[in-house]
């Protein structure tokens, strides 16, 4: 097995992720190669894109929303995600435990102690019969038939436990943060299947590998995956990280040179990128992680420098402000500057 350095690692993440150069195609199409994008608030995936795609707009993006080619709703880690409407439908049901696992954590318990979940997701769905509903109408609804229990937790767990995606008009660029008045609407998914679990694995690791077993997890929420990696056996590649550990990856993905230069690049809030693995060192330093995400909750937007995550960045009253971690030379500072020139005019479009 070849032992790979951190910056092979770091250099083959990029160009898989479309960040050491943009991609000359269409949003559709990076969409489904990155399995989904993380849209936490709205606005941020197509920053995203932007910085992965050439010539991106926003329409590139909207369009697909409207016509519901991509949606978005609860996915990977529980958390919402965009994802091409095909992929959402197959996935979905292969990442169902992980929502589950989600509802009946402790701040579901609490409320809904002595309901049948299957039960409320079968109120909620009732309730959704008709058509897409305001997310503060279902709680409403639910609230007449639960009294004295909390509404909106009742309908965050229907949420999780039903494959429902959220109105396009709400999912799309809009006012900055999260949207108050989101709709939700049923929609049917494929049965589960064991090849798309499989599947699932190996677009990962097209994206994000090489990797670990732990990696795979910590991206997705699934766990106790190494005996399905072991079935994969020989449709896998084999390497040994910097540290020792066995690394799987795609028989013909790329591996970059190690020394290609890696341009500025200025990622969203909660981007893939910095959260498909267990072991993060490839992208951001761990003395460095507790800036990145510095509340329970809070990924905030990246500064790319070389590769590697040397600051934060907000775009507020119009600005682009951007906190380095350390002192960046002069050419580094000026590449920053180029980026947010290019990058501001989109940011301040309405």
């Amino acid at each position: 097995m070849t032992t790979l350095s951190r910056r092979t690692l770091n250099r083959a993440l990029l160009q898989r992720q479309f960040l050491l150069e943009r991609a000359d195609l269409p949003a559709l199409e990076v969409i489904g190669h990155l399995v989904a994008m993380q849209a936490q608030e709205p606005n941020w995936p197509y920053v995203g894109l932007w910085t992965r795609i050439r010539h991106f707009t926003h329409a590139d993006l909207t369009t697909l929303l409207a016509e519901g080619r991509v949606v978005r709703s609860g996915l990977l880690r529980s958390t919402m995600h965009l994802t091409v409407a095909g992929d959402f439908r197959r996935l979905r049901p292969v990442l169902q435990p992980v929502l589950d696992r989600t509802a009946g954590s402790a701040h579901f318990r609490r409320n809904n102690a002595g309901l049948d979940p299957a039960a409320l997701v079968a109120e909620g769905r009732a309730l959704l019969r008709t058509g897409p509903l305001p997310r503060r109408d279902l709680a409403r609804h639910l609230a007449s038939l639960h009294p004295g229990r909390d509404s909106r937790i009742l309908a965050g767990e229907i949420e999780l436990r039903t494959p429902l995606v959220h109105d396009p008009a709400t999912a799309s660029w809009g006012g900055w943060g999260t949207r108050s008045s989101v709709a939700v609407s049923d929609t049917p998914v494929d049965p589960f299947h064991p090849a798309a679990l499989r599947d699932l694995i190996r677009r990962y690791l097209a994206a994000f590998g090489p990797a670990t077993v732990a990696d795979v997890q910590a991206w997705c929420g699934l766990t106790r995956l190494d005996e399905v990696v072991s079935e994969m056996g020989a449709g896998l590649r084999h390497h040994t990280g910097p540290d020792g550990r066995r690394l799987l990856d795609l028989p013909d993905a790329p591996l970059p040179d190690p020394d290609t230069p890696a341009p500025v690049r200025l990622l969203p809030a909660y981007d893939n990128a910095l959260l498909g693995h267990a072991d993060r060192s490839r992208i951001v330093a761990d003395a460095d992680r507790e800036h990145v995400a510095p509340g329970q909750a809070r990924v905030l937007p990246t500064v790319l420098v070389d590769g590697y995550v040397r600051g934060t960045w907000s775009f507020t009253a119009g600005e682009v402000r951007v906190t380095p971690f350390r002192t960046l030379s002069a050419a580094e500072r000026q590449a920053v500057d180029d980026e947010i020139s290019r990058l501001l005019p989109f940011l301040s479009h309405r």
